[in-house]
């Protein structure tokens, strides 16, 4: 074998494994992925499937009922976003910033009865917090978080955007 043929095998074996290695990669990052949904695009187009996604939101006042499930402690309520909203369950310990009147991030899946069964709750720390693209929307639309709690249209249209 020549030094050239060698050399040939070399560089082919190297963009082989680095093109298998570029494909797993995003086969891992496509499977393990979780999308950001807001409560109205549920109620437009709920998610297909058994996968996991985020659904984020403001906590509604009033919505918010203690449960026991079994040893463990269990909590549901609603999450909106002024158009719609989502009957969240959780099982679990809620985090100390949880509250009605704010801004939650919930990691679960939509149950065929339209519930959501979330696995993690996150509390935002700030009622003012809300992903990139929404942000990016909601300013393209003019509205600032000092003008309180944005339009309704500008969080359909914010919802569109994000995804």
């Amino acid at each position: 074998m020549t030094r050239k043929n060698r050399r040939l095998m070399l560089v082919g074996g190297v963009v082989l494994g680095l093109g298998t290695a570029t494909v797993l990669l995003f086969q891992a990052f496509r499977s393990t992925g979780e999308l950001f949904v807001v409560p109205s695009k549920i109620a437009a187009n709920a998610p297909k499937g058994d996968r996991a996604f985020r659904l984020g939101g403001m906590v509604e006042a009033g919505s918010l009922q203690h449960l026991q499930e079994g040893t463990k402690p269990a909590v549901e309520f609603r999450v909106s976003d002024g158009i719609a909203s989502v009957e969240v369950k959780f099982v679990g310990i809620l985090p100390d910033l949880f509250r009605e009147g704010q801004g939650v991030v919930t990691l679960g899946k939509l149950r065929p009865d339209g519930t959501f069964a979330a696995q993690e709750v996150l509390a935002k720390h700030d009622e003012n917090y809300m992903p990139g693209d929404m942000a990016d929307e909601l300013k393209r639309t003019g509205w600032k978080p000092e003008n309180g709690a944005p339009p309704a249209a500008a969080l359909w249209n914010a919802a569109k955007v994000g995804g």
